[in-house]
C-alpha cells in the first residue's frame, strides 16, 4: 500500500512538473538598429527555435514590459499538421530593443480580429454558395463553358483592418481592390444574395466600403493590382484567360487557405501546366499574405519551367487613368505608383502601387490598351527557376483616409512603408 502511494505521489509530481515545463515560457528580444521607428512590424519566429515541441493543446501569450498582451497566432504553413511559426506584429522604436515574455496557456486567448479570408462556391447554378477552405479549378470549368459564375466575389478575398483584395479564381487570375471605410472585417455575405446566390452587390457604396478598382473587360483586361505574367519575345502573357474565353491555358489551379487568424491570413494559389504558347509549359505558385496596419498585401511567387529568355512581370492596373507611372527607389525596393481619380466612373481618388525588390528590377513598361494583358503598367523582373519573388501591392482610397486625396500624402505613405520593409529586425529567443 505504501509503495502504491509513493508511486502515485511520484507520478503526480512528475505530471505537475511536466505541466509546469509546458506552461513555462521564453523571452523574446526584438532589436531595431535602424533610424526608423517600426510600427506593427511583422515578426515571424520559426517554432524550431523554441526549446521544446509546441503542444497543440497550449496557446501562446506574448506580454510586453507594461503587462499588455500582444495578439499572436501559431501557423502551420506547409500543411503537415505541425506549427511552423509564431507570428505577431510589434512596435519597435529606432535604435532600441524590446523584450517580451512568452508564456503558454491552456486557455485560448481572444483577440480583436484584424485579418480574414473569405471564399465561397456554389456547386451548381441553382444551389447556394457554401464557405470553403480549398478548391481546385479545372480548365473545363470556365464560366463561359458551364454557364454561370461559381464563386462568391469571383474568387477569394483577403483583408486586414485597412484594406481588402480579391483574386479572380474563375480563370482570369487578376487581383482586385476593395476599399474599406471601417477597421472591422467586412460582412461574410458580400457577393451573395439573401438566398445564397452569387450576386454582384459590392460595386455600390456600403458602410464597410466597396469594390473600387476597374480591372477591364474582354476587349482589354488588366491583371489588376499585383497580378502576375510573363514577357517573352516582347509579348505579354497573362496567367489565364478573359471572361469570354472557352479554352483555358491553365490545366488546373489549386486554392487553399493556409492560415486565417487575428493577425495574419495567407492563401495559396498553385497553377498546374500553364501553357501560354504551344511550346512552353510552366508551374507557378502564389502566396498572398496580409497582416494588420498596412494598405497592402505581400505576395510570394515561384516559377518552374523557365527557359531563361522570360521576364516576370507584375502588373499595376491603369484602366481608369492616363497619368504616367512614378518610380521611387529606396533601399532594397523600387515602387511604381499612380495617383488619380481611378475608381469606377472616376468617382474616387485612389493611390495604387507595387513595391518590388531592386536586385531583380529591370525597369517598367506599359501594356497595350486591348488584349488579355492590357491597360497596365508593369514592373520587369529577373527570376530564376524555383527562386522566391516577394513583392507588395498597395491600394489607398480617399474614403479610407482623406489624406490620400493628395499625391504627396500617398507618396509619403509609400516611402514610410518602404522604410518599414527595408528594416530588418534581430530576433533573440531565450
Amino acid at each position: 500500500m505504501n509503495k502504491l502511494f509513493v508511486l502515485t505521489f511520484t507520478t503526480i509530481i512528475s505530471l505537475n512538473a511536466l505541466a509546469q515545463k509546458s506552461l513555462s515560457g521564453n523571452s523574446i528580444t526584438l532589436t531595431n538598429q535602424s533610424n526608423t521607428d517600426l510600427v506593427e512590424k511583422p515578426v515571424s519566429i520559426a517554432t524550431k527555435r523554441f526549446q521544446s515541441k509546441i503542444d497543440k493543446h497550449l496557446f501562446p501569450q506574448i506580454i510586453d514590459k507594461k503587462g499588455k498582451e500582444i495578439p499572436s497566432q501559431l501557423n502551420d504553413l506547409d500543411g503537415d499538421g505541425q506549427f511552423d511559426e509564431l507570428f505577431f506584429v510589434a512596435d519597435i522604436p529606432q535604435k532600441s530593443s524590446v523584450r517580451l515574455a512568452l508564456k503558454w496557456t491552456s486557455n485560448q486567448p481572444s483577440y480583436p480580429i484584424k485579418t480574414s479570408v473569405r471564399f465561397g462556391k456554389r456547386s451548381s447554378k441553382n444551389t447556394p454558395v457554401e464557405p470553403k477552405t480549398s478548391d481546385t479549378f479545372y480548365a473545363n470549368q470556365l464560366p463561359k463553358i458551364i454557364g454561370y459564375q461559381p464563386y462568391q466575389t469571383d474568387g477569394p478575398s483577403w483583408e486586414n483592418d485597412k484594406v481588402a483584395f480579391r483574386h479572380y479564381f474563375d480563370g482570369r487570375n487578376a487581383k482586385d481592390l476593395f476599399g474599406k471605410r471601417t477597421s472591422a472585417i467586412s460582412p461574410e455575405n458580400v457577393g451573395i444574395s439573401e438566398t445564397g446566390a452569387v450576386q454582384d452587390n459590392y460595386h455600390v457604396l456600403k458602410d464597410w466600403g466597396r469594390d473600387i478598382l476597374p480591372a477591364g473587360n474582354a476587349e482589354g483586361l488588366s491583371v489588376g493590382l499585383g497580378g502576375v505574367g510573363l514577357l517573352i519575345n516582347n509579348q505579354l502573357y497573362r496567367v489565364g484567360v478573359t471572361a469570354n474565353d472557352t479554352i483555358h491555358n491553365v490545366e488546373s489551379t489549386d486554392f487553399k487557405i493556409v492560415s486565417e487568424g487575428a493577425v495574419k491570413s495567407q492563401i495559396s494559389l498553385d497553377y498546374h501546366n500553364w501553357k501560354p504558347t504551344t511550346d512552353r509549359t510552366y508551374q507557378l505558385s502564389e502566396k498572398p499574405t496580409i497582416w494588420p496596419g498596412m494598405y497592402a498585401y505581400q505576395n510570394n511567387v515561384k516559377f518552374s519551367g523557365l527557359k531563361g529568355d522570360e521576364t516576370v512581370v507584375i502588373g499595376l492596373s491603369k484602366v481608369a487613368t492616363n497619368h504616367p507611372v512614378t518610380e521611387i527607389k529606396q533601399g532594397k525596393f523600387v515602387a511604381l505608383y499612380t495617383h488619380d481619380a481611378q475608381s469606377y466612373n472616376k468617382e474616387f481618388i485612389i493611390g495604387l502601387a507595387i513595391i518590388v525588390p531592386s536586385e531583380v528590377y529591370q525597369g517598367y513598361g506599359e501594356s497595350p490598351k486591348t488584349g488579355s494583358f492590357a491597360l497596365s503598367y508593369y514592373a520587369k523582373l529577373a527570376l530564376k527557376n524555383n527562386s522566391n519573388l516577394r513583392y507588395y501591392a498597395v491600394g489607398a482610397w480617399e474614403l479610407a483616409d482623406e489624406c490620400f486625396k493628395t499625391e504627396k500624402c500617398f507618396e509619403d505613405y509609400l516611402k514610410k512603408l518602404m522604410a518599414q520593409l527595408n528594416t530588418e529586425v534581430s530576433i533573440k529567443v531565450q
